[in-house]
């Protein structure tokens, strides 16, 4: 218990700090030569963090492209970075991804590739008696930031289970708060349940004792939806081709070689854990989060489609409609980086 209460007190820490170099140190429009990519300290984000951790994206690029990160712990976050230029590429939910190109000037925002599969779950507090959705009524629940993928999955699986939030004149309580804060709440027993992305349902559930009362994959056709997704400000994009497509080329072979080596995908993700955040998980944590996820560059087109329509019926998307005609930005490896939809 007391050295996860130090793991979430160190991303708490990083995600301050990024946020506040974010808003402090960087420089309104990017360098030559220079790409900002912006992630999480999560499993599911195991592309850029191996990319980056192995060396695997500086030798794809070449020498004279410097690359710099930023660590979040929300996709609204890195969307706005997006929208004030302080980043160039992020991966985040499929959920900021929609907001993102939808509100973006120009639809500038564009999904260039994925990055993981399925990794959210639904984890009940021990004390908690929840078995089905029927037991929801009257509890207090869990999900990362407003709009993010988890948040539009539960507040989704409410309403298709005819429940709803107490804001909309139902019984149940939900919190929107940072995975750590989800955390905290679940330590105090302040809350009956949470909507939670890998590594966090599963440190929930083996160093908590929560229940896992499904994986969210269970609830989609072929068990397949696009968790991760690799976004860029195409500005940037069109500005530097070559760059990017070789980038992306070191995107898909890194998902390849995580796939042939979640052993040592695990080293290199506890390794980034304690190095930036001063502490890492244990072994089992990562081996577990790790197979609850598939790590892949295929958007999933549908599923973001799917998601689309789930914001929309939540009012999330605006009033006058949506069109997600060419959200997506496909890389043709004989012509360079192109439209698609």
């Amino acid at each position: 218990m007391k050295t996860r209460s130090v793991l979430s007190a160190g991303i708490v820490g990083v995600i301050l700090l990024s946020a506040l170099g974010v808003s402090l140190g960087s420089n309104a429009e990017s360098n030559e030569n220079e790409i900002r990519i912006a992630y999480f300290p999560n499993i599911g984000h195991a592309i850029p963090i191996v990319g980056i951790e192995k060396g695997f994206f500086e030798k794809s690029i070449g020498a004279d492209a410097a690359i710099e990160t930023r660590v979040f712990d929300s996709g609204p976050q890195a969307i706005e970075s997006l929208f004030a230029n302080s980043i160039d590429l992020a991966y985040v939910g499929p959920g900021p991804a929609i907001t993102g190109f939808l509100n973006s000037e120009n639809h500038n925002v564009k999904i260039l590739a994925g990055a993981a599969s399925g990794g959210a779950s639904f984890i009940v507090h021990p004390d908690s008696e929840i078995s089905s959705a029927s037991d929801f009524a009257g509890k207090k629940i869990a999900a990362p930031q407003i709009g993010n993928t988890q948040d539009i999955s539960l507040r989704h699986y409410l309403s298709e289970n005819g429940l709803k939030p107490a804001e909309k004149g139902g019984s149940i309580i939900v919190y929107n708060i940072p995975n750590p804060d989800v955390y905290t709440l679940f330590v105090k027993g302040d809350i009956d349940g949470a909507w939670v992305a890998e590594p966090w349902a599963t440190i929930l559930e083996t160093e908590l004792g929560g229940k896992r009362l499904f994986h969210e994959e269970e609830l989609w056709p072929n068990k397949k939806f696009a968790s991760v997704l690799l976004i860029g400000n195409t500005n940037y994009v069109e500005k530097n081709k070559k760059l990017v497509s070789d980038f992306l080329a070191s995107h898909h072979e890194t998902a390849i070689w995580i796939n042939q080596n979640p052993v040592e995908t695990r080293i290199v993700f506890n390794d980034f854990l304690k190095s930036h955040l001063g502490q890492s998980l244990s072994d089992e944590v990562v081996d577990i989060a790790l197979s609850n996820l598939v790590i892949t560059d295929d958007p999933l087109n549908d599923s973001v489609h799917s998601i689309a329509k789930k914001a929309d019926a939540l009012g999330y998307l605006g009033r006058n409609g949506y069109d997600l005609t060419t959200i997506f930005y496909s890389f043709d490896s004989n012509s360079g980086l192109e439209d698609g939809s």
